[in-house]
């Protein structure tokens, strides 16, 4: 245990410089946020955003609008209701979606999600959202594996899962632990029933890895080898306001919420097989080279090392 530790302070030096460019935040996703407000019939002045952050989008991302609309960078005029499709170009590609919100003059909304895989929207001249159930659930639940699969720290707890458990019985009951701890507070905190800061939510979920990972580096029955389900279980509650975090910037389309949360969960789930899919097979295919036994400890001292230059990095994020 101490030689870990030591190693992981030796680690943080040289990871700092490489990681500190790309921010604390190992699981960050691209939001666009257009915001488009109906002044008379037909009529809208509009804007881009990027919520929590002051980057540019208009050079990244152009609106198409529908057939009969014109626009320049603050409006938009159509001849009639705005009706028709919708489109943006470069969506899914500098950012993994644009989130469009319209303020229509009767005083309704409606907010509709758009990516690469689903790049336009129809609009009926009124805020209600007629996408199927099937489409909207297509486009969160993309969204959900592109999250998982971009959330490094995410992912890293789950390889540490795996160390701990191993590729066995065990492995199901652990990752079903996880998988139903962070499917309720996702759905908690997404539907505004459990509100939780979000750098002290981060924080924890780096250092549930380091402890994960300091635990999988040892062979004495603790609690967490003894009840592996149960430490996936208590972290993964952590785990899932870090998912929800996301969901929130993404945003939830009111008429369909509930489609687009369980969409977007299912997506997670999704996106974490395949990583374990991914484990296994990596796994089978090693296990006919001698050095295979020796990848362990250096991946998992690698991984507490980085969780742990993490830890620190969003504990002093806090403190400042």
């Amino acid at each position: 245990m101490k030689a870990m530790w030591r190693l992981a302070l030796r680690a943080l030096f040289a990871l700092a410089v490489g990681w500190h460019a790309a921010g604390a935040g190992a699981h960050e996703m691209s939001i666009a946020e257009m915001t488009m407000r109906e002044v008379a019939t037909g009529q809208f002045v509009w804007s881009w955003g990027v919520p929590g952050k002051n980057r540019p989008v208009s050079e990244e991302l152009t609106p198409i609008w529908p057939e009969g609309c014109t626009g320049d960078a603050q409006t938009v005029q159509c001849a009639g209701p705005m009706a028709g499709t919708l489109a943006i170009d470069g969506v899914g590609k500098a950012y993994s979606a644009a989130l469009v919100h319209i303020y229509w003059r009767d005083g309704q909304q409606s907010v509709h999600t758009l990516s690469g895989a689903q790049p336009s929207v129809q609009l009926f001249g009124g805020a209600r959202d007629e996408r199927g159930g099937l489409e909207l659930a297509k486009v969160y639940g993309i969204l959900g594996v592109e999250h998982i699969l971009s959330g490094i720290d995410h992912l890293l707890f789950v390889i540490g899962l795996l160390f701990l458990v191993g590729l066995n019985k065990r492995l199901i009951g652990t990752i079903s632990a996880f998988t139903l701890a962070h499917s309720f507070t996702l759905a908690a905190s997404a539907l505004g029933w459990l509100t939780l800061r979000s750098p002290p939510v981060e924080a924890t979920i780096a250092l549930s890895i380091v402890l994960v990972a300091a635990e999988a580096l040892h062979d004495r029955q603790t609690w967490s080898r003894r009840w592996p389900a149960l430490v996936a279980f208590l972290f993964g509650l952590i785990h899932g306001l870090g998912f929800a975090g996301a969901l929130k910037d993404i945003g939830l389309p009111q008429q369909n919420i509930l489609v687009a949360l369980l969409s977007f969960n299912l997506g997670v789930e999704a996106g974490q097989l395949m990583v374990v899919a991914l484990a296994w097979g990596l796994t089978v295919l090693l296990r006919r080279y001698s050095f295979a036994p020796l990848v362990k400890r250096p991946a998992l001292y690698g991984i507490g090392a980085l969780a742990s230059f993490w830890t620190i990095s969003r504990i002093v994020a806090i403190a400042g």
